[in-house]
């Protein structure tokens, strides 16, 4: 085999020589490969041949890279070191935690191949220093008082100013420490890898760091800026709250016809001690998705361009390599701040369900109109139950008028904002009456005396409305003073769903409803006791049982209904989604129903009214036809 590969290296050179002779050209070679005695192609160090041929001729011949730190290759990079393999070639680097004793950050030769561990003392004080910056970063980050009171294009020139002073004192700060070439820092908003390389290297060397879920590929030969005798130090940063001060609506790229969200973290990239210069080859970036959504429509990779006026985010130099619905990979040409903005395919809405939603609710407002007219006009039953009843279906009454007329109007911003907030205020003051119904049934039992009783009234009189309109109030304000700009979505004029923003409106709501529950189920002890030993008060009882009755099905319109939504999870998601449509869109239908149709001093007054229109009728009758009229005879 040697004498047969001798023979071949011979007759190359023959022929090479031959070819000198005639003044031929070198033959075309694929990429990875030089051209022998311009007729033959031989891959380059570091890749081998598809067909695994030392020499070829074959034009479409591929030349493969050879993975150096696959195990069945003999590439021993020692202890506590690893292989990290590159196009054409592969380097070695130590661990994390350990360095080598040439203060190199990577190495090839076997002789070098000595990683020893970094004592405690070594990084302590960088470590604590780099901790003490992400902390101050955070400070300033989560400061209210900066951000609070800047607007518009104040905002965005504090924000490029600010991003700028922190990328220059964690580069100052790593550089202080260059032996220790790898330094990780994390808390609750903020994370920075940094890494200092302190000799020359190949462009084939690519560093890749990590911050939080994010990462970043950067080619050596572009951190060093041709500085190869001093310190140059890459840093990558990433922050988890900046999406909330800075986001898409500062995209001016953007149309009218996508709605852009953004969907990411934000993160800056930055090189020392030179700064702004320009890069070699472009940086890898690679984000984790905040929202997993499988209807991406768009997605743009932008990096944040500020001036001394303001900023914007933009698409300059910046391209989507890949993504799916947990990751995008962007390449950008330079370094900045970056981030991942996406535009989602609006999901489809039943239309089964939005008739039911408006023929209900347009049923319901003709119901609760005539169930506060009985309340006003209805003197039998006007008294302290009946006036809560009122204040109820106003607030369900004006609630579902504004959900039906101004639920999806998100063109003018300011205008959804504000009808998102009423919406907030008058379904939480719905609840609120309702939890007052229940509170007024539990003292009425309690005292086992009749609804009107004057000590309830008065203490009633001064607590429903301070408390029914007030607490609500409160609660939309606080909401709307610390995260205005989460009233609203782009779909629809309601709360946002990001942060957790809207359990200020489910978590009122499910204390309430479990609040009620405690009384209805003391209100049934309490008849249960009355009903075993007293048979003198059944009258009492019985006006008792009637409004623990309208009590049981309120709670369930009011309470039942919206635990539905709870539950559009899963299998059962889309017959759960028409239960609470069919339910809630008729509240104020049996609102009607139970304390209007079902009440009998109603039916009575019902009566009454018909009866009185009836009998001028009948006496008109009655005057012309009776017994002393004679009709007149034709003659």
């Amino acid at each position: 085999m040697i004498e047969t590969t001798r023979g071949l290296c011979f007759l190359l050179s023959l022929s090479g020589v031959m070819a000198q002779k005639t003044k031929g050209t070198c033959r075309p070679c694929p990429q990875g490969a030089s051209c022998v005695n311009a007729t033959h192609c031989t891959c380059n160090h570091g890749y081998i041949s598809e067909s695994r041929q030392q020499y070829f001729t074959y034009p479409l011949e591929i030349c493969e890279d050879i993975d150096e730190c696959k195990p069945r290759i003999s590439i021993y990079c020692g202890v506590n070191a690893k292989c990290q393999n590159t196009k054409g070639s592969f380097y070695c680097h130590c661990n994390a935690g350990y360095k080598l004793l040439s203060g190199k950050a990577q190495f090839n030769n076997s002789s070098e191949n000595t990683c020893q561990k970094i004592t405690p003392s070594e990084t302590t004080n960088s470590t604590k220093e780099l901790q003490q910056v992400v902390e101050n970063i955070e400070s300033l980050l989560t400061n209210k008082t900066v951000w609070g009171m800047e607007e518009g294009r104040n905002i965005t020139a504090t924000f490029t100013s600010i991003l700028q002073k922190i990328e220059s004192v964690v580069l100052e700060t790593a550089l202080k420490t260059p032996d220790q070439k790898l330094q990780k820092v994390q808390n609750r908003t903020v994370a920075v890898e940094t890494r200092v390389v302190t000799d020359n290297c190949s462009k084939a060397v690519i560093f890749n760091l990590n911050a939080q879920m994010n990462s970043m590929d950067i080619h050596c030969s572009d951190v060093i800026q041709g500085n190869t005798q001093g310190l140059s130090v890459v840093a990558f940063v990433s922050y988890s709250s900046l999406g909330n001060i800075i986001n898409a609506t500062f995209f001016e790229e953007a149309n009218e016809t996508d709605q852009v969200y953004l969907n990411s973290q934000v993160v800056s990239a930055a090189i020392g001690p030179k700064r702004n210069t320009p890069l070699s080859q472009a940086v890898s970036l690679s984000f984790q998705h905040v929202k997993v959504k499988p209807s991406i429509k768009k997605v743009f990779c932008v990096y944040w361009k500020g001036t001394k006026e303001g900023g914007h985010w933009s698409m300059e130099g910046c391209f989507l390599i890949q993504a799916n619905e947990t990751h995008s990979i962007c390449s950008c040409t330079h370094l900045s701040s970056f981030a991942v903005l996406m535009a989602f395919h609006r999901e489809e809405e039943d239309p089964a369900l939005t008739v039911i939603t408006y023929v209900g609710l347009s049923f319901s407002l003709l119901c609760l109109v005539l169930a506060a007219l009985t309340f006003l006009l209805c003197k039998a039953i006007q008294n302290t139950s009946t006036l809560l009843h009122l204040q109820l279906s106003l607030c369900l009454f004006l609630a579902h008028l504004l959900f039906l007329t101004a639920i999806d109007r998100t063109k003018i911003k300011v205008l959804c904002t504000i009808t998102a907030g009423a919406l907030h205020y008058l379904y939480l003051a719905s609840f609120v009456w309702m939890l007052l119904e229940g509170l007024h049934l539990f003292l009425t039992a309690r005292n086992l005396t009749v609804v009107n009783h004057s000590s309830i009234n008065r203490f009633m009189k001064k607590l429903m409305f301070p408390v029914g309109y007030g607490v609500p109030a409160v609660i939309v304000a606080i909401s709307a003073a610390s995260k205005p700009h989460l009233y609203g979505t782009p779909d629809y004029c309601w709360l946002h769903l990001d942060q957790k923003f809207i359990w200020a409106f489910l978590g009122p709501i499910c204390a309430i409803i479990c609040v009620n529950f405690v009384f209805f189920l003391l209100v049934l002890w309490i008849l249960k006791r009355k009903l075993s030993s007293l048979n003198s008060e059944v009258s009492t009882i019985k006006n008792i049982k009637m409004l623990t009755l309208k009590a049981t099905a309120q709670l369930f319109i009011l309470g039942c209904s919206w635990c539905l939504g709870f539950l559009q999870i899963g299998p059962a998601a889309h017959v759960m989604a028409y239960l609470f449509t069919i339910i809630n869109s008729l509240q104020g239908f049996f609102i009607f129903l139970v304390y209007c149709l079902l009440s009998q001093q109603v039916r009575k007054w019902f009566g009454e009214i018909i009866k009185s229109k009836s009998e001028p009728e009948t006496h008109t009758l009655s005057s012309r036809f009776g017994p002393d009229s004679k009709p007149s005879e034709d003659k």
